[in-house]
């Protein structure tokens, strides 16, 4: 009987073939755009509104908004409910207005639950034009731009996406039925001319070959044993460290935005630091310093705030006056709060002392040396390992700050003679004493 090779090699050609195809990806060309928002302005006579928006901010953003209530009314428009002459002295001094006996700026006194209005004497009138310019900025409807149709077809009306990838599978599905149709009848041609399919000669499996080589065996067992060693250690070394750890608060708090951009102190929040073991988590109050007048994220599309939208940080700062009680509509704690619980970020074993007010006030260390630089965290992070060896170099590597601190003062004349240097380090000042961390 004639032998001839392995006809069913094509079984390859389809594999080879559904491996291709499935390769193939097509991106969508149609992408939804953005509705945009287009304003125009309607300025008062002389008024320049791009002028009154920096003056707004600047004098007037503490209090009022353009479009919702704060401690004083919302603005937009405001020139046509009052005479301008009488805008003019509302804002210079709005308590001599009330005083007089004004009828409309007693109403609105009353109405506002009496809350005082600065006076801005120094403001003329021409920069009073100018916010009242730009409170009658008029925000149109969005303008929605074409979109892709349901099919997925692209912005130029070409062929669906979805047409052409049905396409290809049906086509995949053609040719692999086909392929095994002819390998069918091949193998019936050969079986009715007594052709016989050449077998592939049998080989010794790849295992049972290494199993009879002892060397390899050695040698593998071996290198499986100084891998698994390295890999353990590796892992029993990071149990408890949390280098990195990042977790989701209940309420989103950007200290890119304030701290960074914004400049504020962090023992303004954490003034625990300063005195005590711990920092602290501020209490919502000290939030509310700042957030009782700030309603809504302040950014616009130039700002440098570009982790979240404006809309997601206006309502995480509603979630904060949801947990205080606070509504901003009328401007009164309502006396229905909810606990933040928050989540902790650095956390020492219990074995471990550290004392903030100790590194903080005496040492004069800055919280970016063990904190990182926070001020660029849009997601507060533990920067530092915090293992024993981390902040033993830190000792080791940190002077003492001796200046106006009587207390390390004779102890660092007679020890700096001692080592011969002019500056002690944290380490010989005893900072390597294991009581010192560990009692």
């Amino acid at each position: 009987m004639k032998k001839v090779g392995n006809h069913k090699s094509i079984s390859r050609i389809i594999a080879l073939s559904l491996a291709f195809v499935m390769s193939i990806s097509l991106n969508s060309f149609a992408q939804e755009a953005a509705p945009a928002v287009v304003a125009t302005t309607a300025p008062a006579a002389g008024g320049d509104a791009v002028q009154g928006k920096a003056l707004f901010n600047s004098n007037c953003a503490a209090c009022h908004k353009l479009d919702a209530k704060m401690t004083g009314p919302a603005l937009r428009g405001v020139t046509a409910k009052h005479d301008k002459t009488w805008l003019y002295s509302w804002i210079k001094n709005s308590s001599a207005l009330i005083a007089s006996g004004d009828a409309d700026a007693v109403k609105l006194f009353n109405e506002n639950n009496k809350s005082v209005m600065t006076a801005f004497p120094q403001l003329s009138n021409a920069d009073i034009d100018n916010i009242l310019a730009y409170t009658d900025t008029v925000i149109e409807a969005p303008i929605k731009t074409p979109t892709a149709g349901a099919e997925g077809a692209s912005s130029e009306g070409g062929i669906s996406n979805n047409l052409i990838l049905g396409l290809l599978a049906g086509i995949l599905a053609v040719l692999v039925a086909m392929l095994f149709m002819v390998n069918n009848v091949l193998g019936k041609i050969a079986k009715a001319n007594g052709i016989e399919v050449a077998e592939k000669a049998k080989t010794l499996p790849i295992w049972k070959a290494f199993a009879k080589n002892q060397f390899l065996v050695l040698v593998s067992v071996i290198l499986l044993m100084l891998t698994s060693a390295f890999f353990v250690y590796g892992y029993l070394s990071q149990i408890g460290v949390d280098k990195d750890y990042a977790p989701i608060q209940p309420i989103h708090y950007s200290h890119k935005i304030h701290a960074g951009d914004n400049g504020i102190e962090c023992k303004y929040c954490h003034s625990s630091a300063r005195v005590s073991k711990n920092a602290g988590i501020p209490s919502l109050n000290v939030c509310m310093n700042c957030h009782k007048n700030i309603s809504e994220f302040q950014g616009d599309k130039d700002s440098t705030y570009v982790e979240y939208t404006k809309e997601y940080y206006t309502g995480e700062i509603q979630k904060l006056y949801d947990a205080v009680g606070w509504d901003k509509t009328t401007q009164k704690y309502t006396g229905k709060t909810k606990p933040v619980k928050w989540v902790r970020i650095h956390n020492l074993p219990d074995f471990v002392y550290f004392n903030h007010s100790q590194h903080v006030t005496v040492a004069g260390i800055e919280c970016q040396k063990c904190h990182g630089p926070v001020e660029t965290y849009e997601i507060q992070r533990q920067f530092a390992p915090l293992t024993m060896g981390w902040c033993v170099n830190c000792h080791r590597e940190t002077d003492v700050k001796v200046e106006g601190n009587d207390y390390y003062k004779k102890i660092h004349e007679e020890l700096s003679k001692k080592y011969g240097v002019d500056k002690l380090t944290a380490a010989q000042m005893g900072g390597l004493e294991c009581g010192k961390c560990h009692y």
